[in-house]
């Protein structure tokens, strides 16, 4: 039976580069589960890499037909974000091992979806100034930064990944990523030795 690994953390801990580097070892053998959004795409986003970017009118497509899993929304300076997860139909857990990015609110959809026993979470943690310092390079990065959605999502982290609803959920295993390198192969041998109980 495969497993899904479930990267979570607050806004710039590394889940992204984190991500692209599990993906990259190929003795990990990860298949990748791309979330879907109805935000727009940041600067230097790929369509069907870090997420797949659709319309709401997209999206209630994909829902009537029964193949979203989980979904959220988020209430933006710009208006609400959905994200979601879809059950594509090339899916099977009998055959591989998957990973994907979420939040704790797609986790426990998705334990609901798949069964716990076939979810294993992953939680990035950064200290607070660190995870400012890199949210606002990566927001001077953009075409036209916005502060503000930066501030909210910070903001919403400190509730969303509060220390009670982590252990409401379960989530012991933390990964500190002060250091990249050690943190990569400290999660990397974490991988491995939970596909050993497949």
């Amino acid at each position: 039976m495969g497993k899904i690994f479930c990267l979570m953390g607050k806004s710039s801990s590394g889940k992204d580069t984190i991500y692209k580097y599990l993906m990259g070892e190929d003795d990990l053998h990860l298949k990748r589960i791309v979330p879907y959004t109805t935000r727009p795409v940041r600067q230097g986003e790929e369509e069907g890499v870090e997420y797949h970017f659709v319309t709401e009118e997209q999206m209630r497509i994909l829902e009537q037909a029964g193949k979203i899993v989980e979904r959220r929304a988020y209430h933006t300076v710009h208006g609400i974000w959905y994200y979601f997860t879809v059950c594509e139909e090339q899916m099977d857990l009998e055959k591989g091992n998957y990973i994907t990015i979420g939040t704790l609110e797609s986790w426990r959809d998705m334990c609901s979806y798949f069964g716990r026993e076939k979810m294993v979470s992953v939680y990035i943690e950064v200290g607070n100034m660190a995870r400012i310092r890199r949210a606002f390079a990566r927001e001077k990065e953009q075409p036209q930064p916005d502060y503000m959605e930066m501030r909210r999502r910070l903001r919403a982290d400190r509730r969303d990944f509060s220390e009670q609803t982590l252990r409401k959920e379960g989530i012991c295993r933390r990964f500190r990523n002060e250091e990249l390198g050690k943190c990569l192969q400290e999660i990397k041998l974490f991988i491995k030795e939970e596909m050993r109980y497949n």
